[in-house]
């Protein structure tokens, strides 16, 4: 009677030894226990490079979010989720996933609605929203005098609410009373082009129209030489800042006559 008990108390152990033996081997595969894989450093890298860097160590990734840096080109990993091994001395199993942090050179910010608000209010609004120092194009008017009339992003009209990169360079087109404003009107006969276009641009005049004889190429024209305008040119003569100021030039050889 004890002898058959002892042998079942055998049986049994053994039959409970091989089951625990047989799950802590499973359990050992399933968790890959003793397994140890160095996370790597992945800081400047760019997401498919840092990718193909896991996969290669049979690890998983996720890109957790984009943080804005304009010094920095889209896509580059500025921070991991585990750190480095060689810094945090942790190690990982397979197909564990790291985070990543990747940079991004542009963010998309709405554009303010500037119409007919005073220009250096608009210029701060801007700054202050992450955009550059805007362009400022001047328009005559005879009302709005300094004010907003348009706003542009690269040559296009631009509706309020629309989403640009931040950082762009806005024009802001102001208008400005011309009736009544009167600037002294230099003598450009003899000067060259260039020199003449910079001599009007400086004194104020911003309508300007250019008749040029034997000019082929841009080259042609900014070393050609004024030899006319109008309105004529006499001493303390002003004309209106709105004033079309015509200027011809001549590539060839300086003309002694003045067509106007």
């Amino acid at each position: 009677m004890v002898e058959d008990f002892f042998v079942e108390f055998v049986v049994l152990m053994l039959l409970y030894g091989g089951i625990l033996f047989g799950t802590m081997r499973y359990l050992d595969s399933f968790t890959n226990h003793g397994e140890k894989i160095a996370v790597p450093d992945l800081l400047g890298l760019t997401s498919t490079q840092a990718k193909l860097k896991l996969e290669d160590l049979g690890l998983s990734y996720e890109i957790l979010d984009s943080i804005y840096d304009p010094k920095k080109p889209n896509g580059i990993v500025l921070k991991q989720l585990i750190e480095p091994t060689s810094k945090s001395k942790v190690f990982v199993k397979s197909n564990r996933v790291i985070g990543l942090q990747l940079s991004k050179s542009k963010e998309l910010t709405e554009m303010p609605q500037l119409l007919y608000n005073e220009v250096e209010f608009a210029k701060e609004m801007l700054v202050d929203l992450g955009f550059s120092s805007p362009n400022i194009e001047y328009e005559p008017t005879t009302e709005a005098n300094g004010s907003v009339l348009e706003q542009k992003y690269e040559g296009i009209i631009i509706e309020s609410g629309a989403r640009i990169p931040r950082g762009s360079e806005i024009t802001l087109v102001v208008g400005r009373k011309e009736i009544g404003v009167l600037l002294d009107l230099p003598n450009l006969v003899g000067m060259n082009y260039a020199d003449a276009l910079n001599l009007l641009n400086t004194a104020g005049f911003q309508s300007i129209t250019t008749i040029c004889n034997d000019c082929e190429s841009r080259s042609d024209s900014l070393n050609a030489v004024v030899f006319g305008q109008s309105p004529e040119y006499f001493e303390n003569k002003t004309v209106e800042r709105s004033t079309n100021v015509s200027v011809l030039i001549n590539a060839g050889e300086i003309s002694s006559e003045n067509p106007f």
